[in-house]
């Protein structure tokens, strides 16, 4: 039996219902390829690439980028974002936990908020530094989320809970908090850095993100069958509503993008970075 895969049902929404626009990420990539010591030639992969939110600069600039993940929609998602075919641009509908690609392939790895999601992160690890050049970065990256929707999404779960009959918790917590990728890439020899890419305000009112849980955009959303849902997003509503006061209320907080950066040598001028 295949393996029920939330992605593929909220991939035309995926975007849209996260916190990170396009310009963000555009200037994100302005930092990355800084880090990098990004040359036309220089290698990108992206397992867990999704709908390319992170990537996709890299693509417009030329550079050569391949990306890899296990929904075939969020791979059509990103391939929609262009008008032509791009020849620097290869994605791959698999399983990240075996990158198929042989040893010393990329001069970059990202990830971006996705190890949580792999059944084993040491074995995971095991395959980015197997295909990394002996001379690359890999890039341990996520968005951190915002206060207001992290507030917003706490509310939720307490009102899930209820309903599931015990104590949940988001789908990020205790697996990251089990991960220690800095000594895992430190026992290998690497350098270990870390840099606040961007930070930036989002904003949304209830209503808006209400709507966002309404469709089911967030994986803890499918813990529980559409009738309970249903039941849940209508005490959820009326919590809000009370809470919040209105649901044209906005929630606005900072967001921003942290990369935990290791190369195999010392790496200069970052804190210049962190301090601009």
């Amino acid at each position: 039996m295949k393996k029920f895969n939330y992605y593929n049902k909220i991939a035309h929404i995926y975007d849209e219902t996260r916190w990170l626009t396009e310009s963000i990420a555009e200037e994100v990539a302005d930092v990355i390829l800084t880090l990098v010591n990004a040359t036309p030639e220089t290698s990108f992969l992206e397992p867990g690439v999704g709908t390319g939110l992170n990537i996709f600069p890299m693509v417009k600039r030329g550079y050569p980028v391949t990306g890899i993940d296990v929904s075939e929609e969020m791979l059509n998602q990103f391939r929609q974002k262009f008008s032509r075919i791009h020849s620097n641009l290869r994605l791959i509908n698999a399983d990240v936990s075996q990158i198929p690609f042989t040893n010393w392939s990329f001069d970059v790895v990202l990830t971006v908020h996705m190890i949580h999601a792999v059944s084993d992160w040491k074995i995971f690890l095991d395959e980015i530094a197997r295909v990394l050049k002996p001379q690359g970065f890999y890039l341990y990256a996520q968005w951190d989320n915002p206060p207001a929707r992290k507030e917003f999404q706490a509310h939720f779960q307490d009102i899930l809970a209820r309903y599931k009959g015990e104590k949940t918790s988001t789908i990020f917590d205790s697996s990251i908090e089990q991960m220690n990728v800095k000594d895992y890439f430190c026992s290998k020899g690497y350098q270990s850095n870390y840099v606040i890419a961007k930070e930036w305000t989002v904003s949304n009112t209830v209503d808006e993100l209400l709507e966002f849980y309404k469709s089911r955009a967030y994986g803890f959303c499918w813990q529980v069958s559409e009738k309970i849902f249903n039941l849940i997003m209508n005490d959820f509503e009326e919590f809000c509503i009370e809470y919040y006061g209105s649901l044209q209320s906005e929630l606005s907080s900072q967001a921003k993008f942290e990369i935990w950066v290791y190369h195999s040598k010392e790496i200069k001028d970052i804190a210049i970075l962190n301090e601009s």
